[in-house]
């Protein structure tokens, strides 16, 4: 599937705590390369000048009414009757289709610290969404349906990074299933900028999963 041109992306950077967002325009394509209009910063509507090697999250909308993400990277600008700058384009097997109502759930090991109360366990979630965890429970526990608690989630990023999220959360649900003990938690105070670590993450760990699917197809 190719990104056609007049396309609308949606950039947001990465690596960096700010809370952006900027809307450009598919000018041209070639090969690995997009060429986009200069963006506009969807907060300030001011034109923003992207450095050299910035990586960001782009969406996009196709024709079929689904959304895709894909990683990228500005890699130059070009002169010409419109000013552009220059993207890298991964390929197209490497697009991940997101569904817009709800959050991307993501099965891999997550480690979690979970407070309840002046308890404390050390347990490893196995899924994760910037709107909840299932956490494999070893042992017993204080908690139960609708309890309280906080968490302090583990993120290590594929580029070395580690981002601790410290969050407020509920216990949806205690249950067993497979003959091991789930709780399934549902994250109530999460901030921007906390809930944009966990959907990079969880994009980072999806797109990982769909490359080693390929690698062993």
């Amino acid at each position: 599937m190719d990104i056609k041109i007049g396309t609308q992306l949606q950039l947001e950077p990465t690596y960096t705590d700010r809370i952006e967002k900027f809307s450009c325009k598919v000018v041209e394509q070639k090969d690995n390369i997009i060429y986009i209009d200069y963006p506009v910063n969807m907060m300030t509507k001011k034109t923003a000048f992207l450095m050299d090697g910035a990586e960001f999250r782009a969406t996009f909308l196709a024709e079929e009414s689904h959304s895709y993400v894909f990683n990228t990277e500005v890699i130059g600008r070009m002169a010409s009757n419109i000013p552009m700058i220059m993207l890298h384009c991964p390929k197209p097997e490497e697009f991940i289709k997101i569904q817009r109502r709800e959050y991307v759930r993501v099965e891999t090991p997550v480690d979690v610290a979970v407070q309840f109360k002046e308890a404390k366990y050390q347990l490893v979630a196995q899924d994760i969404s910037a709107g909840g965890l299932a956490l494999t429970l070893r042992g017993a526990v204080d908690f139960k349906d609708n309890d309280e608690v906080k968490l302090t989630i583990v993120l290590p990023f594929a580029n070395g990074d580690v981002k601790y999220v410290v969050t407020d959360a509920r216990i949806a649900r205690v249950f067993e299933k497979d003959h091991k003990k789930i709780a399934t938690i549902q994250l109530t105070s999460t901030d921007d900028i906390d809930q944009q670590y966990i959907v990079r993450f969880c994009f980072e760990r999806q797109l990982m999963n769909r490359r080693k699917e390929t690698d062993l197809s």
